[in-house]
Order: C-alpha cells, then sequence, then structure tokens
C-alpha cells in the first residue's frame, strides 16, 4: 500500500491503515484533531475505555478512565518489568521475575525501587496506580532517551534499558539531602514501548533550540534527555518573616516536556 495512503497519528507518528479510529502503536484516537494551547501546550490523548495497540506480539487494552488499567496479553517471548506495586492480576502461566538494578544503596535511601520485576509471556497481566490520571502511552524508536521522574512509569517492554539520574539543588523536596531522582529510558537498535501514569491530566510541549521554561518540580514528569534540566531559585519579596524563595526547575530544549496538572511533590512519592 502507498504510504501516503496511511493515516499519521498525530502523538506518536506511527502509520494506520486507512479507516482506522485509533492508532495502532499507542491507541490516541485518529478522528480527534489535536489542539495546541496558546502557550505551545498539547493534551496526551485521552485513551478511551477498551482501546486497543499493540507492541511486538503483544497486545494492550486500556480499561476503565478515572483508575485507568494496562492490561497486556504479552506474546511468546515477550516481556515488560515494572515496579512490584504496579501489578494489579496475572494469568498463572506468566512467569514473574526480579531484575536487580545498579547502584541500590543510592536507590533505596532516596526512596526509589532497587529492584523491578519482570513478566515474561505468553498470557494476561495488568497493571495500574492507586490514583486518578491518565495512562501516557510513549513508543520510543531507536536511539532514544527519556527521562521521567520517580515512581511515574507504569512498565517497559524488555527492548528498552533502565537506568536512573540525579538532579542536585532541589532542597525544597529532598530526602536526606539526596536530590531529585529521575529515571532514564534508552533504547539501542530496537524499538520499545514505555507506559507512564500521570497524575490530573497530562500535558506537553516541544522546546526548540535554546527555548526555555520553568517548571515547578512536583508538576514535572518527563523529558527527552536533549532537554537540559538546571534549579533555579525564585527569590520573593521581603516580608515580616524575611521573604524566602522557591525552586523552579529550568527546562532548556531542544525537545519534548511533559507535565501533570496534579502535582506529586517528592516527598509523597
Amino acid at each position: 500500500m502507498d504510504p501516503q495512503q496511511r493515516i499519521v497519528c498525530q502523538w506518536c507518528r506511527g502509520q494506520n491503515l486507512p479507516g482506522a479510529v485509533t492508532c495502532r502503536s499507542c491507541g490516541a484516537p485518529l478522528d480527534v484533531r489535536e489542539t495546541v494551547s496558546d502557550s505551545g501546550w498539547t493534551a496526551a490523548p485521552r485513551l478511551k475505555d477498551m482501546t486497543e495497540f499493540h507492541f511486538s506480539r503483544s497486545t494492550c487494552q486500556v480499561e476503565g478512565e478515572i483508575v485507568p488499567v494496562a492490561d497486556v496479553m504479552l506474546g511468546p517471548g515477550d516481556s515488560v518489568y515494572f515496579e512490584h506495586h504496579a501489578l494489579l492480576w496475572q494469568d498463572p502461566n506468566v512467569v514473574l521475575s526480579a531484575m536487580s538494578l545498579g547502584g541500590g544503596i543510592t536507590r533505596m535511601m532516596a526512596g526509589m525501587p532497587f529492584a523491578v520485576t519482570q513478566a515474561r509471556g505468553p498470557g494476561h497481566v495488568a497493571f495500574s496506580r492507586d490514583a486518578t490520571g491518565e495512562l501516557v502511552v510513549l513508543p520510543l524508536h531507536p536511539e532514544m532517551e527519556l527521562d521521567v521522574r520517580e515512581h511515574a512509569f507504569l512498565l517497559a517492554t524488555h527492548s528498552i534499558q533502565y537506568s536512573f539520574v540525579r538532579i542536585k539543588g532541589l532542597f525544597n523536596m529532598l530526602f536526606g539531602g539526596e536530590g531529585m531522582f529521575m529515571d532514564r529510558f534508552v533504547t539501542a537498535g530496537e524499538s520499545g514501548l514505555l507506559l507512564l501514569h500521570g497524575y490530573g491530566n497530562v500535558f506537553q510541549r516541544t522546546l526548540k533550540l535554546g527555548e526555555s521554561i520553568l517548571v515547578e518540580p512536583g508538576g514535572f514528569l518527563y523529558k527527552d534527555s536533549s532537554v537540559t534540566m538546571n534549579v533555579e531559585m525564585q527569590r520573593l519579596g521581603v516580608g515580616l518573616l524575611g521573604g524566602g524563595g522557591m525552586a523552579l526547575a529550568r527546562m532548556t530544549g531542544p525537545g519534548r516536556v511533559g507535565i501533570q496538572s496534579m502535582y506529586k511533590h517528592h516527598k509523597s512519592s
């Protein structure tokens, strides 16, 4: 079929057959035109109840809209990894195993998981976060890197490498002065799929080279690794108590930045 006849998803740029109403790669509705606010923010696609999308030999169906569930039918040889408390239910024949990570002591002191769980198919396994919000589906093409706030990822496919980075200086959101941590997801020569949970509504903006915005750290959800993130103090006027300030994250492009409208502060993670 002529590629020009295919429908290109506005969210993930995946190609779909004529007549499709949702994207095969991310589930985004294809019959709804993407809108951008005057300030440049695009709302993440609202996935309808029972929307399906595909990866490798597997299928994911999104169930519910207030506290959405990712119900995955893993094909033979496919696997996903996740923080163990995100598991909702599984078929008995799905094999679970621990996937150890580097930097265990540092991760444990910062309140991050020092091990994640891997589920291998075939069979059904379902995941959710115990909070209202949206599922954000991010297909990652080869040679991509994405940074995600800690405890926000719901699952990732086996083809995506997992590590972490630390942002120092956010002293108003610290545990023991360790700073703010981000999960880093990297693809090599194979595509992968990353599912995030965003509290409230999720919005994305693509920054141009050198373009900056200031983000309240509790609202940060994800960014391309090409976007730099630095702490910047905003000094407030002097008052009866001597004034003060607030720490914001300066995000500088190029690349995508995702935020969530319902703040999830570091101390409550």
